[in-house]
């Protein structure tokens, strides 16, 4: 059973939108939209996740508390660790298997939307 002394993580997270700059350029920006306590929960096992760490990608399941801003979260977004400065791809957002969390899969070095 996970409690919230768990969340030992300081997690936010980013939804991209398109803003045009000077001359018309159409530029990509990343407001954070979340930002929360979280758990990382090291991803092992499969061999999709063992050929990411041969290329230096790190994939996480992370915790999140259940409420209507995690439950917005999509896999267009990036999700950025805020002690460490790491910025992660969302892969898979599971916002209905638990009625307390969201279960979110990241990868390290892999480009965002």
């Amino acid at each position: 059973m996970t409690a919230a002394g768990d969340l030992h993580e300081r997690v936010a997270f980013d939804e991209p939108v398109q803003a045009t700059g000077p001359g018309g350029a159409v530029t990509t920006v990343w407001p954070e939209r979340h930002a929360c306590r979280a758990q990382f929960i090291y991803a092992r096992g499969s061999e999709v996740v063992e050929a990411a760490r041969l290329e230096g990608r790190s994939t996480f399941k992370v915790r999140v508390r259940q409420c209507a801003a995690a439950r917005s979260i999509t896999t267009d977004w990036r999700m950025r660790d805020t002690r460490r400065g790491t910025e992660y791809a969302i892969i898979e957002v599971d916002d209905i298997t638990d009625r307390q969390w969201v279960y979110i899969v990241v990868q390290s070095g892999r480009a965002s939307g």
